[in-house]
């Protein structure tokens, strides 16, 4: 797949951290595009924020990149943790950077847009630009774990947001805790107390 991983300044480092972790980006072609504030929110968050080397870092700024035009094929972008100003940016239609004018492609070309908002409240104006961007054809994805898998560690509760973006993705999540089924010996339907 050729993919597109955006982040903001939004909190939440650790959901980029942890899907590029999870993205085998050998096998597949991925981008990322970091704001200025999502580089400063990733080192103050996280000790040591990593970047697979085969992942392609891009500026902000380079509107040279292939992803910026609707003639360049790519299969998802995903902008995880998108803050709510970047969010009100894509709905109103802004492309003043690469990280909006992708945004921007992936929905005039019906491409999957994927945003993972992390902030909390919302006030009416998030709400309706919430609304706009399902209205043009993008899924948003907040990031809300869950815990009825019973995560034990940060990583295990952040890891059910990420496992909800790769299935949106289309690529393999093999540690998924999937509702009903078998894994190891435990059945995951709840009978425990």
């Amino acid at each position: 797949m050729k993919l597109v991983i955006a982040a903001t300044g939004a909190s939440g480092a650790i959901y980029t951290q942890r899907l590029l972790e999870q993205i085998d980006c050998v096998a597949n072609e991925v981008h990322l595009v970091m704001s200025a504030y999502a580089r400063q929110v990733a080192k103050q968050e996280l000790e040591d924020f990593k970047i697979p080397a085969a992942a392609r870092r891009h500026s902000e700024s380079d509107m040279n990149v292939p992803f910026v035009s609707g003639s360049a094929r790519f299969d998802a972008m995903v902008i995880v943790p998108c803050s709510m100003a970047t969010l009100g940016r894509i709905a109103s239609g802004a492309s003043d950077s690469v990280l909006l004018r992708a945004a921007d492609v992936f929905l005039k070309e019906r491409r999957k847009l994927i945003v993972v908002p992390r902030e909390t409240p919302w006030n009416l104006i998030h709400a309706r630009n919430v609304v706009t961007l399902l209205e043009a054809g993008a899924i948003v994805l907040p990031a809300i774990p869950s815990f009825y898998s019973r995560p034990d560690s940060v990583n295990a509760v952040v890891d059910t947001v990420i496992s909800r973006i790769l299935d949106q993705i289309g690529l393999p999540n093999q540690g998924a805790y999937r509702w009903g089924e078998e894994k190891g010996s435990t059945k995951t339907s709840r009978n425990k107390n």
